[in-house]
């Protein structure tokens, strides 16, 4: 479909000097015409809404159907403690539009199910996985290479994370790299983990959308807080991957 032009204004020329020039106008460009889903309004979703916000991503979906808890806020950081109580997708529109007045941020407050996963997704140019179980990111893998859309995939442990990018029919998917659904936790998490990997997925759709360095496809980056090392583990498409393979 035929996307409507968007006019960056002297104002937000101003806001963005300091990357100009890393990704000059026509980067910029690009970054005001995409329109991002983020599945996942937590301490991931926090870091990618917030720098994809900052750096003037035109659109941002986010949907997420929790609250705020008392718990969620030693990582989260686009929830406050006034904010206990209220759908967290509220909460980080509010912030979000502060942050940036220029950036159109729709909320979706629902779980993604089978049946809504498709309508969800939508247009979308770029799915960034923001999620806290492998059940909902399999599904949400599924639709991404269905609608071939990328997906930018992130989880965290601990003080561990990974990130991989996934280039549907291209590249190897969630499932050839996780074939089996590990079984949902409450895990421990300290906040300044998925501050570093959900960090490291907005880097990866800035770079996907300006096309400007090396993407994490058919890698999946290892992140070790404790040792403070970073590590990589390559990884390739299964060409009898249920989901992306030839016959999926």
């Amino acid at each position: 479909m035929t996307k409507t032009k968007k006019i960056i204004t002297e104002e937000e020329l101003k806001r963005y000097t300091r990357q100009l020039p890393l990704i000059g106008q026509d980067g910029q460009d690009k970054l005001k015409r995409a329109n991002i889903l983020i599945a996942g309004a937590g301490g991931l979703g926090s870091p990618i809404a917030t720098y994809l916000a900052c750096a003037g991503v035109g659109r941002i979906v986010i949907v997420d159907d929790d609250t705020v808890s008392a718990s969620n806020l030693n990582r989260q950081t686009l929830h406050w403690s006034s904010d206990v109580g209220r759908k967290k997708t509220t909460s980080a529109q509010e912030k979000i539009r502060a942050m940036n007045p220029y950036v159109e941020v729709e909320i979706i407050s629902c779980t993604l199910e089978e049946a809504n996963v498709t309508g969800i997704v939508g247009d979308a140019d770029l799915i960034v996985d923001a999620l806290d179980n492998f059940s909902a990111r399999h599904l949400l893998n599924r639709n991404a290479v269905k609608s071939n859309i990328p997906l930018i995939h992130g989880a965290v442990h601990g003080f561990n994370g990974q990130v991989m990018t996934i280039i549907p029919h291209q590249t190897a998917c969630l499932k050839c790299v996780f074939p089996q659904t590990p079984a949902a936790e409450i895990f421990p998490i300290i906040g300044v983990t998925p501050g570093v990997i959900g960090s490291i997925q907005a880097t990866e759709v800035i770079k996907y959308l300006t096309g400007k360095g090396d993407l994490l496809i058919n890698r999946l980056l290892l992140w070790d807080g404790l040792s403070g090392k970073m590590s990589f583990l390559q990884v390739k498409r299964n060409l009898s991957c249920a989901v992306c393979g030839q016959d999926g």
